[in-house]
């Protein structure tokens, strides 16, 4: 019997504030909207977590929708809507699984960023939601993929403890929380890391507290991603390196793919 993949499930108060401090979201969000055209377009996008990217991209005047799987982000993501004022009709958020989503309508642009397609570890999978991708673009529409470029000094050793340590303050809890993340080399499937993210924090008595999230990350270099998304119905157009357009290199930090339906 083949192992199941574990899948990323974030813990929801957390979410929002144990990112904030990632470069990646200084960037993406502002480089897709410089490549998007001035005319209002209908987006689609995939795994959106809590509206981090679905809501400005509304607010510059896009037609918006947002699924994810997880009702608890989406309901952080449907408050958040509610503060910026944006109407319905201007963005939406839907709780469906992308892997089986059925909305019933076309859209120009889809967008899976923050490395998401990399919790989707097996090909199954991956063919899977690129064809339910293709299937809500229109012909011609594109699809902007954001993964990180793999690291070699990472992959190149069988397990990493306490790697990319942070420490972040939940509002919602008054909470200072401090995260490490554990990093051990699958031994039964190929090209598949198992991460175990650890949280602590002191509670009211002073006494720790610690709880973890576990789940499976894949990675993928330019020729893998390209040939993926070439099966699945799309011609790559544009591929870069990071968020200024530089193309790909061996020291690119960023796998940005602009993909095209055919």
């Amino acid at each position: 019997m083949k192992p199941k993949s574990r899948s990323y499930r974030a813990i929801p108060h957390y979410y929002d504030a144990e990112y904030e401090s990632s470069d990646v979201l200084d960037h993406d969000v502002p480089f897709l909207l410089s490549h998007l055209p001035k005319k209002s377009q209908r987006i689609l996008e995939l795994c959106c977590g809590t509206g981090r990217a679905t809501i400005p991209l509304a607010e510059a005047g896009h037609r918006v929708t947002g699924v994810d799987y997880d009702r608890d982000l989406l309901e952080i993501a449907g408050r958040k809507r509610i503060a910026t004022g944006l109407s319905d009709q201007r963005l939406r958020f839907i709780h469906a699984d992308v892997l089986r989503m059925q909305l019933n309508e076309t859209f120009d642009f889809a967008f899976l960023i923050f490395n998401t397609l990399l919790n989707f570890t097996t090909l199954p999978d991956q063919d899977r939601l690129l064809q339910q991708t293709a299937k809500h673009l229109k012909k011609g529409g594109r699809f902007w993929v954001d993964i990180f470029y793999p690291d070699l000094t990472i992959l190149a050793e069988p397990f990493h403890a306490h790697y990319d340590s942070a420490t972040f303050y939940v509002h919602a809890l008054d909470r200072s929380v401090h995260r490490t993340t554990e990093i051990k080399r699958s031994a039964k499937r190929l090209q598949v890391q198992e991460m175990t993210f650890h949280y602590t924090w002191a509670d009211e008595q002073g006494t720790l507290q610690a709880e973890k999230s576990e789940f499976d990350l894949t990675w993928m270099f330019p020729r893998e991603l390209v040939m993926l998304l070439e099966r699945n119905g799309f011609s790559v157009e544009a591929l870069y390196g990071s968020y200024d357009g530089k193309p790909i290199t061996p020291d690119s930090s960023r796998i940005i793919a602009m993909a095209k339906k055919r």
